[in-house]
Formats: structure tokens, sequence, C-alpha cells
């Protein structure tokens, strides 16, 4: 028994110290959250609308927006709902102002067929310091739809006399005049475009590559609205028809636009796209990447005011990284006053026992501290103050393990068994009642960390996984060190150190152990 013991005990101390070396030696830390680090909150008030705002709309908006955050790599966002608007906090992030234009972008794509490309800058129709009366200038007529939903360009107007279509005229169901725009937000040119028989919604899917430039790969549901209703636009569009004239190669082109913006006009090369898509526009990397990101998590629900304009209701703003650091320095006081009180009273009731409940204790925080640092690298796990809350109640769950063996112990000792045989065969029975109490813990963590959102998520995880550690650390390092302590002559001489009482004190005068 000695021997495995010793294998046992050499591998938890090994394993604990090698991973803690590896991950120190690869520069992994703990990635903060907001409270401690420091970060930005923004408050989104909806825009009026005719429509009444339902508390659905607002559930689907803080889903959406999670999902766009958890996409941009921001560890452990906290979205939540406050009345009738939404507050996100974003923690520790190096480009605010990216995560924000992406937290409140409505982002509906929409593809229209180009019918003509236009000036940046339409041409007046009239000038008004002349005398000379002019007809008026030319406006967008009402399109005729065929049952798919497409409308033949419209004749006999001069387009570049044409306005650029407000907001209020951006209609599915409309002809539109709709800017194209360089990385700068320059005008580069107009496009006068169709009625848009297909939107976003039909899409299913949508990330970002690279194939000689960056592009986006859009892929579309099957049926009536996705696939086959692009597959419709597309072949107007292959064919160079009525609906989708064409350019210099015979071949039309096919607008891709979102929020009012023609992001990309690609000459449309196939009549059949089987439901994948490759948008292109000479992306910049971060603009193809936020570009899928936002198609790929949908529109929102409903429009927020932006939160840069200061006339607006929607605020932003910078949390300190001193606040956050004295949240982390508060935090950690309270750990160090919590564990010296815990340290001092195991010594005084345990002894050397309870020394080795505060070793196993060490092993325990440093394969968490290594875990934790992991996951704050690999997948953006923030430690919030909510997580650090959990550390420190996970000392007393570590601790009460080993407070369930040396309890055992003590009873076995006062019944007559020998101090001896008390430290190895006592372990078993006291570690199933360890078991399932961790197990217990665990659930409890689970369901937490289920049902909740933000940093409430970070005190269940911290809780469950020093549910598990704390099994680990039970089984490979308390109980190795107590069947090693009773192959020691001196301290099975002296029970005192151990904290346990003698023969003598645990048989009353006059009783005989059974």
């Amino acid at each position: 028994m000695s021997r495995r013991s010793l294998v046992s005990l050499g591998f938890i101390l090994a394993l604990a110290a090698g991973l803690l070396a590896a991950s120190l030696a690869v520069g992994n830390r703990p990635l903060l959250g907001l409270d401690l680090k420091g970060g930005v909150e923004v408050v989104l008030e909806p825009e009026e609308r005719p429509q009444e705002i339902t508390d659905g709309d607002l559930d689907t908006a803080v889903k959406i927006i999670r999902e766009r955050i958890d996409g941009l790599g921001v560890g452990e966002p906290d979205v939540t709902r406050q009345g009738g608007r939404v507050v996100v906090q974003l923690p520790g992030i190096s480009d605010q102002q990216r995560a924000i234009d992406i937290v409140g972008q409505t982002a509906e794509l929409r593809f229209r067929p180009v019918c003509a490309d236009l000036f940046a800058e339409p041409i007046a129709f009239s000038d008004p310091e002349s005398d000379i009366e002019l007809p008026p200038a030319p406006t967008l007529p009402d399109p005729v739809l065929d049952e798919r939903g497409l409308a033949p360009c419209p004749t006999g107007i001069d387009y570049n006399s044409l306005a650029t279509s407000t907001s209020a005229e951006d209609e599915l169901d409309r002809f539109v005049v709709l800017p194209e725009r360089d990385n700068n937000g320059e005008v580069t040119r107009r496009l006068l475009l169709g009625p848009s028989a297909l939107t976003g919604a039909g899409l299913s899917g949508a990330d970002s590559s690279y194939r000689n430039e960056f592009v986006v790969d859009a892929t579309f549901k099957g049926g009536d609205d996705g696939a086959d209703k692009f597959d419709e636009i597309a072949i107007e569009c292959f064919r160079g028809t009525d609906y989708c004239w064409p350019g210099a190669e015979g071949r039309g082109r096919l607008a891709i636009v979102v929020d009012g913006n023609v992001q990309s006009a690609p000459v449309v090369n196939a009549a059949n796209f089987d439901g994948r898509v490759v948008i292109s526009g000479q992306f910049s990397e971060q603009e193809a990447d936020d570009l899928a990101l936002v198609l790929r998590y949908g529109a929102l629900p409903i429009e927020f005011q932006d939160p840069t304009d200061p006339q607006s209701d929607s605020t932003s703003r910078a949390v300190s990284a001193t606040i956050g650091g004295d949240s982390l320095r508060a935090g950690v006081i309270a750990g160090i006053v919590g564990l010296a009180l815990v340290f001092l009273f195991m010594i005084g009731m345990y002894r050397l026992l309870g020394l080795i409940a505060m070793l196993s204790l060490g092993v325990s925080a440093t394969l968490l501290w290594v875990i934790v640092a992991w996951l704050g690298e690999t997948q953006d796990l923030a430690l919030t103050l909510a997580g650090v809350t959990g550390l420190i109640v996970s000392i007393g769950v570590s601790l009460d393990s080993n407070v369930v063996y040396f309890e055992h112990l003590k009873e076995d000792v006062a019944t007559g068994r020998s101090l001896r045989s008390s430290l190895e065969l006592s372990f078993p029975a006291a570690f199933r009642t360890i078991f399932w109490a961790n197990f217990a813990s665990l659930i409890a963590a689970v369901i937490l960390y289920w049902l909740s959102a933000g940093s409430v998520r970070g005190f269940a995880l911290m809780l469950g996984l020093a549910s598990v550690l704390d099994l680990v650390a039970t089984y490979f390092f308390l109980r190795p060190c107590a069947q090693l302590m009773s192959r020691s002559p001196s301290l099975m001489a002296h029970p005192h150190r151990l904290g346990l009482p003698t023969r003598e004190e645990a048989i009353p005068a006059g009783a005989e152990a059974s």
C-alpha cells in the first residue's frame, strides 16, 4: 500500500507542478471581466415605431446581441434587459467601437437586381438661380411586380438625375437608388436597383474566407424562401433580361445591400448556385469578418438609437480599469483573510491533518488556476467578481471533504479501532459521502450555469470546477497522505499530532474495545 500511495502522491504533485509550469511558460493568465479589468457598458434604447415593442422583441434582441458579442471573442459579455432597454457590458476588449457598432446594427440584408450605374452625386435638374422654368425632377415609378416579386427595370428616365433614396423610400417592393462606398466611407457610385424578392431571412449561415481576396461565403436555406428564390433572381441576371439589365459582357449584376448601402454588386456568372454564394467586394479582413458575423446572427427585430449620438437616449461609458483593479484587490483581500482564518481553524482542530488539508486545497487551487487561465486564453472565459466569489466559496467546499474524512477518523478511533487501521480503512466510507456531496454541488452548479447568463455563470462555473477538482485532490492527495502517515511509528505513538484522541481518551475507563 505504501508504494501505491507514493505513486499516487507523486502523480498528482507532478501533474499540478507540470501544468502550472507549462501554463506560466506559455504566458497563460486568467482573463479578467468588466468589473475587474474595466471595459465598456452600452445602454441601448429602442427607436420609436408605429408598432408596439413587445417583450418578445426585446428578448430576441438580447439573444442576437449576445451571440454577436460571443462571435467577436469578447470574454463573458453580460447582456441583460432592464425594463424596455438592453444593457451590454463588454469587458476588456481592444476595439470598443467595433463591438458597439456590431451590437446595434439592424443588418437587414437584401438582394436587389441592378438596373443601372449612376454618378456618385445626382445631376442637378434645374438651376435655382435661373428664371427658366424646367420640368420637375424625375421620380421612380411604382414597380409592376410579377408572381415572383420581381419587376422590369424602368425606362424613359434620366437616371443620373434621380435623387438617392431615403430610408423611408427604401422598401422591399420598390425601385431604389442606393450608394456604394469605398473603405473610407466615401460614395464611389450609386446604383438603380430593382425590388427585393429575397432578404437575409433566407440565409442559413455565413463565414469569411480568403481566396485571393477576402470574401464572405453565404449559405441559403432550402425552399422557396431561400435557395430557390435566389436562383430565380440569379437566372434573370445571368441572362441579362429586362429585370436585370446586362453589362458589357451581356450578364447582369445582383447587388447585396445591407442597411441601405450596397456592399457588393457582382456579376452573376451562373444560373444556379445550389444554395451557396460567394460575396466579394474588395473587403478588408475585418470588413469580411464583420459582414459574416452580422449575417450569421441575423437582423435585430427592433432598431436601437445610436449610443455614440449625444442626442440619443442610448449611452455608452467606459468602466475604469482602476475601479476594476480596486474590485479585484478587494476580492483578493477577502480571499486571503478567509483563507487565513480557515488555516488557523484547521491547524487548531486537526494539527498535522489540518496542514495536509491545506496542502490538498493548494493542489486543487493550482489545477483550478491552470484551467481558468487556459479557458481565458482559448475560450475567452472572463473571471468576474462573481467568479472570484465562486472561488472563495470553493474553499469551503474543498475543506468540507477533509473535515468529513477527519471526523470519520475520530469516530473510528473513539470506537476503539487502532489509529493505523482507522487511517487506512475509514477513507472508503468517508469518500462515498464526499463524492455524493460534491456531486450535489456539481448538479446545482450545472443548473445555475444553464439557467443563468452573464457573470452569474462565472460563479456557477467556478463552483462546478472546484467540486470536480476537490474529488481529484481528495482521492489522489489526501488518501495517500493519510496512508503514508499510518506508516510513521512516531505519529502512531502521538495521535495528538494529528488532532486525534489517544486510545485511552477514546475508550472510557472500564469499557472494552470490541
